[in-house]
């Protein structure tokens, strides 16, 4: 009996996707639940598996193509073949003439080396070879090499464009002082790591003060539907994550609910996951606010493009040690500039500039994200 394979189902907001390269061929043997192929949709890659063990008998769609949820893209014979005659000695499966012939080929006796005929040859009265001319630097040829985007990095330059066209972008800047959470971090992260199994990165600093700063200012939560303000009584913060393959946003719902020690997890397990392409459609899907890490790539300064529909996104930077003024003296700190774009049409100058100085407060006396205040 043959059996269909299908594409899975996808999302509402995902209609096709790119199937990448087959792992078997026409008359392979396969197992179920066995891999057959990846199917690369506009944030995540899906494995398609097969349906039942059996031979696979057909490939209806190639390398490259473009299918939609439900389509079938291959068939598998997985009960009794239809005639028991064995193949002739001609005969070979669909697929695997290359292997037959190899093996073959192994098969053969080496020939026998064959005497070789010595003629003289004529001496030539060697003349004086000249110095080498010095190698020259130069390079071979001006190659040039074509690829198509793939469907993460399409997807990615079309959120992008919408987002530069359909909000009124606007970023305001501010700098932090990191020698309280540095000396924090190092004060505790031996028995952090000890008693949660994890370590204490920056990351869950600022996902607590973005929380923190998102209740005093709930319009930076917000979005804008059509001419509706939808306003968000919890707080599903986006944390960027860079792979090979190009950005991802995976979503830490309910931050407001985690501790510590659950956001550095939950976002170390993102990193993994991101990079293995076992992040799923849903933990992809929605949030209210974003926070973006250049910093860990050493950008000293940028202005983040929003992650539509949220209104606002808030970049990190690079840890550097600078000359400050501090009490009347001027002293050495390792400071951060923190970048926050915003939707103008929703959020005004003041609330923006307000929620970085709330930020700033909360991350320089980090006692208060402790408490809550």
């Amino acid at each position: 009996m043959r059996i269909e394979v299908k594409t899975p189902e996808l999302s509402d907001s995902i209609t096709e996707g790119t199937l990448l390269e087959w792992h078997k061929q026409v008359g392979d043997t396969v197992v179920r639940d066995e891999t057959l192929i990846d199917l690369e949709t506009d944030k995540v890659i899906l494995e398609i598996s097969a349906p039942a063990s059996g031979i696979l008998v057909e490939l209806l769609r190639e390398n490259g193509a473009v299918v939609t949820a439900g389509e079938v893209i291959a068939r598998i014979e997985n009960g009794e073949p239809e005639t028991t005659t064995p193949p002739s000695p001609t005969t070979t499966i669909p697929g695997q003439q290359e292997k037959v012939e190899i093996i073959l080929a192994q098969e053969k006796p080496l020939p026998v080396a064959q005497p070789v005929l010595q003629t003289s040859v004529p001496e030539v009265p060697a003349t004086p070879s000249k110095p080498a001319p010095p190698p020259l630097d130069t390079r071979q040829g001006r190659n040039e090499r074509r690829e198509p985007m793939s469907r993460l990095r399409i997807r990615i330059a079309e959120r992008l464009m919408s987002a530069q066209h359909s909000a009124a972008i606007l970023t305001t800047f501010n700098e932090v002082n990191m020698q309280p959470v540095m000396d924090l971090r190092a004060r505790y992260k031996d028995d952090f790591q000890r008693e949660h199994g994890v370590k204490l990165g920056f990351m869950s600093f600022f996902a607590k003060a973005a929380v923190l700063a998102l209740k005093q200012f709930p319009v930076v939560n917000a979005a804008i539907d059509g001419n509706d303000i939808v306003h968000h009584d919890y707080y599903d913060i986006g944390i960027a994550v860079s792979t090979t393959r190009g950005l991802v946003v995976p979503i830490l719902r309910d931050a407001d609910c985690k501790g510590f020690a659950d956001i550095e997890r939950a976002i170390g397990d993102f990193a993994q996951r991101a990079e293995a392409l076992q992040l799923t459609l849903e933990e992809l899907s929605g949030g209210t606010f974003s926070i973006s890490n250049g910093g860990v790539f050493g950008s000293l300064l940028s202005t983040p493009i929003l992650n539509p529909p949220q209104s606002a996104i808030l970049g990190m930077h690079k840890i550097q040690e600078r000359p400050i003024a501090e009490n009347g003296q001027v002293v050495i700190r390792p400071m951060m500039y923190l970048a926050l774009s915003y939707d103008h049409r929703l959020i005004d100058g003041r609330d923006a500039v307000q929620f970085l100085v709330e930020m700033k407060t909360a991350l320089e006396d980090p006692a208060r994200l402790m408490l809550g205040i």
